[in-house]
């Protein structure tokens, strides 16, 4: 009894916390469910009367989500991919291989944080211009590889710190090439944290606004977010039912994500810390 006096405001602690989180999800997911007399006539907390489905096929096809959403696919992925390729090699070289210099360079990418990236976006949209790729997805993908570089290089390079260097000189000793110690050797070894790095540049360019904003002036090269924010104007007024299914959409299909991935991010994270 006397543990249970105990732990009593920890519990209620976390059980705000949870209704805190949860309780505007599940809020969401019923207003995404209501038709629109009922979000002008009965009150925004009432339970859907009529449960009406057809307002997720009404976002994916009127509100113009599927290309909102293939936008964000295209520009997304292949921009993670050189993200994590590069920024994993990039920390390898500059934590398990020894040459004049890596200090400086790694000093560099650790400026390249510090650098907000609304002071960038107005040289990189002149310099976008000029070269003549504006109205593309070319900018959103340029632009999301060189800001989420540095970090990830930050990154990785403190995860090769905590493998032994005893495992990769036993590789060399054995005839392996630097390229077979890398992808063989030290890519294996921090796979946790790759899943890690690749998730937090994941939800960055996912969820950006800011950069999607400045880079894409049609309604046919908006990323999901963007799509969002103008996702009313598609129907003349607010149709609240549809825009909150798209919302679901968005929302539940990263929450998705990353509960499928939470164990390997709490592995990676835990990885990082093995070794000062």
């Amino acid at each position: 009894m006397r543990s249970f006096v105990t732990q009593l405001p920890a519990r209620l602690l976390v059980a705000i916390m949870f209704v805190a989180v949860v309780y505007p999800l599940v809020w969401m997911f019923f207003g995404s469910l209501k038709t629109q007399e009922e979000f002008l006539n009965n009150s925004a907390w009432s339970l859907p009367q009529e449960w009406v489905w057809s307002n997720y096929a009404s976002a994916w096809t009127d509100g113009n989500l599927a290309t909102y959403v293939r936008n964000s696919v295209i520009t997304v992925f292949p921009a993670l991919a050189v993200i994590v390729l590069a920024g994993t090699a990039a920390g390898f070289a500059l934590e398990v291989m020894v040459w004049k210099g890596r200090n400086t360079v790694l000093l560099m990418f650790l400026l390249g944080i510090m650098v907000p990236a609304q002071m960038i976006l107005l040289p990189l949209f002149t310099a976008y211009f000029e070269i003549g790729i504006t109205g593309t997805l070319w900018p959103l993908f340029i632009t999301y590889c060189a800001i989420g570089l540095p970090l990830t290089v930050f990154m990785m390079a403190t995860y090769f710190r905590a493998v032994p260097r005893e495992i990769f000189e036993a590789a060399v000793l054995d005839g392996a090439s630097i390229y077979k110690a890398f992808f063989l050797v030290g890519f294996p070894m921090v796979r946790n944290a790759v899943v890690t790095v690749a998730l937090v540049q994941f939800f960055f360019i996912w969820n950006d606004l800011l950069i999607a904003l400045t880079f894409t002036s049609s309604d046919d090269l908006r990323t999901i977010q963007a799509g969002l924010l103008n996702f009313t104007g598609e129907f003349g007024q607010t149709q609240y039912g549809p825009l909150f299914a798209a919302i679901c959409i968005n929302v539940f299909g990263t929450l998705a994500l990353y509960l499928f991935l939470n164990q390997k991010v709490m592995k990676g994270m835990a990885g990082g810390a093995v070794k000062g």
